[in-house]
């Protein structure tokens, strides 16, 4: 079979990562090194240094010091939310999470990929939005365009490629419905 992939034609000139190539430096060398070196609590700390770099943080999230930000001015967090260590936010395209929300250690949020289609491998990005109370668990990878709906949950080592209802859980590779989180009766 003949080869139609042409990597040497891979173009992105279209994209913008939101700010200047400095600014994305000095971002990844910070992350690496004082945000990253930070101690466990020093939760207030970490929030400081990713909202000066323009991430929309809410009031007492907690991001532990692993967590890595491609592109920090493209995530938003809502209050009391938790990140747990590890966390991945491939951030070419925004990233919405809410208030209440989990997202445990080992998971993945990745905005972009590649038209399998196209020769030259373009680059497509799609925003992924975590609605106020869901849970994703640890080890999940989340493809781009995905919403993830309020009190939803992503059980561990789950791969979501489509959206996932509100108050629903769902489980596996690729993720399924597998029960409701709370009955009606539970709800407040």
């Amino acid at each position: 079979m003949k080869n139609n992939i042409k990597l040497e034609r891979y173009n992105q000139d279209w994209y913008s990562r939101g700010r200047n190539g400095l600014i994305v430096m000095i971002w990844w060398f910070v992350q690496a090194t004082i945000f990253r070196f930070s101690l466990h609590n020093m939760y207030k700390w970490r929030n400081f240094l990713i909202r000066l770099f323009g991430a929309n943080i809410g009031t007492d999230v907690r991001i532990r010091s692993n967590a890595k930000f491609t592109y920090p001015w493209k995530v938003s967090i809502g209050d009391y939310s938790w990140i747990g260590d590890n966390v991945q936010f491939y951030s070419l395209d925004e990233i919405h999470i809410g208030s209440n929300c989990v997202v445990s250690q080992e998971s993945y949020l990745c905005t972009g990929s590649h038209n399998i289609k196209d020769p030259h491998f373009g680059l497509i990005t799609k925003p992924i939005v975590i609605k106020d109370g869901a849970w994703v668990a640890s080890d999940v990878f989340v493809y781009p365009g995905v919403t993830i709906n309020e009190m939803a949950v992503v059980a561990a080592r789950s791969t979501v490629i489509k959206d996932i209802p509100a108050n629903e859980v769902h489980a596996g590779s690729p993720a399924k419905y597998v029960k409701k989180r709370f009955e009606e009766d539970e709800l407040l």
